[in-house]
């Protein structure tokens, strides 16, 4: 490493607490989808305090349709707000690199099973507890304090930099379809979900739905006259699973997925169903996802959604030919992406990862999920890098962060950053201003 790396390295550990502190606030907002704003306003002023000139914008929901980045939603962006802090060059020539996260996180679920409150951060040994702690909170403090400790060491980038911090990854990606669209773009992006300190080579195309089950309701003493509509969901789902397992043999020939053991997961994440606990019930709902491939067009595998729900319409006996199955989009639509290897991005990166992890060689591997890297690398051919910390039970019960890989990464995204746009000697720059 170079003297300037060795700057870079030396004011990531002297701000490290105060990168901890500024995330455990950071995870005590519970931003949850349309609930966003509180660290939305944080997050601006924080990079305000850093000399950032910050863009403040709402995905507009009547534009969804016209771009191709966007996906289907339901529900009203007024209070959703989307940010992006631009710094711009200070020299000639560096290369331009946007730090794209998402600030919103799931819901908690059953927080008595939580060992503490899931949005009280709790520290223990090398862990940090919370929801959103590594999905991905940790990974938008990391990129904000890799740019601090480029200017704690008296350097300054001689590219632009953005850090961008967007809403609605979790639902429909349309936060970082509209930062794309609005021309927030760069030479690279770089977002560090939670990766265990591995680069993510690929990720899945992804739709998500919403299907709805009619039934006749009716009186337990005379059941037969009626027919449930939570019935009628649990064995459209079970015929679903035969089209999953159809579109996992498409994994053949696919380089990066062939040797996963789902890379389509169709999930059915909520359910609810009846207004009666002694009536046979009239409606079900459940909403849910597939994934797919890299280089599928996402509409066309929605169209086979359809058309598989229509046969099993026409076919089934217990829907005996009646349209008692509506099937809507309600979340992402998207195609997924292949990161292409050797790309000046990637040896960057891995000249960084092993400058912080002892020589040792950056790992790749397969996310079969959606990812907002897509947006920018499916519809701009911008490399996108995904690389974050180590993480345990994300979308889960004590969902929590390594802090040891959280400094480690950190350290890989500031020296990212240096080598990637560049750096010159800053002598009047000072330690950033703490929020």
């Amino acid at each position: 490493m170079t003297s300037a790396h060795d700057r870079i390295i030396a004011a990531v550990d002297r701000l490290f607490d105060e990168q901890v502190e500024f995330l455990e606030t950071l995870i005590g907002f519970q931003s949850l989808r349309t609930e966003e704003a509180a660290a939305q306003d944080f997050i601006a002023k924080a990079l305000t305090d850093r000399g950032f000139t910050v863009s403040r914008f709402r995905t507009d929901s009547s534009k969804i349709g016209e771009h191709p980045a966007f996906s289907p939603t339901t529900v009203n962006y007024d209070n959703s707000w989307n940010l992006v802090g631009l710094k711009t060059s200070t020299g000639n020539g560096g290369r331009s690199l946007a730090f794209n996260s998402h600030v919103d996180v799931v819901p908690a679920g059953s927080k008595d099973r939580w060992a503490s409150p899931p949005f009280e951060p709790r520290r223990d040994g090398d862990w940090l507890y919370g929801r959103g702690a590594g999905d991905m909170k940790a990974g938008l403090a990391a990129s904000i304090f890799a740019l601090d400790a480029i200017t704690s060491a008296g350097l300054s980038l001689s590219g632009e930099v953005q850090v961008q911090s967007v809403v609605e990854e979790e639902i429909t990606g349309n936060g970082a379809a509209t930062a794309f669209a609005l021309g927030f773009t760069a030479d690279a992006v770089l977002s560090p979900e939670p990766t265990d300190e591995q680069l993510v080579r690929a990720n899945a195309g992804v739709i998500k739905f919403r299907l709805e089950t009619r039934g006749r309701p009716a009186h337990p003493r005379e059941p037969e006259s009626g027919q449930s509509a939570i019935d009628l969901m649990i064995r459209l789902i079970g015929h679903l699973r035969v089209l999953e397992r159809q579109w996992i043999a498409d994994r053949a020939g696919k380089r990066w997925f062939q040797d996963l053991v789902n890379p389509v997961a169709l999930t059915i994440g909520t359910i609810s169903g009846g207004d009666w606990i002694a009536s046979i019930p009239s409606d079900c709902v459940a909403e849910g996802r597939i994934g797919f491939y890299p280089g599928e067009d996402p509409k066309v595998r929605a169209r086979e959604v359809e058309a598989f729900i229509d046969l099993i319409q026409s076919e089934d006996p217990a829907f005996a030919g009646e349209r008692l199955v509506t099937l809507s989009w309600v979340g992402v639509m998207h195609a997924g992406y292949e990161l292409p290897e050797g790309t000046d991005a990637e040896k960057t990166l891995r000249s960084a990862h092993a400058a912080t992890h002892s020589g040792t060689d950056l790992d790749a591997y397969v996310m079969a999920c959606y990812l907002d890297a897509a947006v920018f690398s499916v519809h701009g051919n911008i490399p996108s890098l995904v690389y974050g910390p180590i993480t345990e039970n994300i979308h889960g019960i004590d969902e929590r962060v390594n802090l040891s890989s959280l400094r480690r990464v950190t350290k890989t995204l500031a020296l990212f950053a240096a080598d990637w746009c560049g750096i010159q000697e800053n002598e009047q720059s000072a330690p950033p201003a703490k929020p």
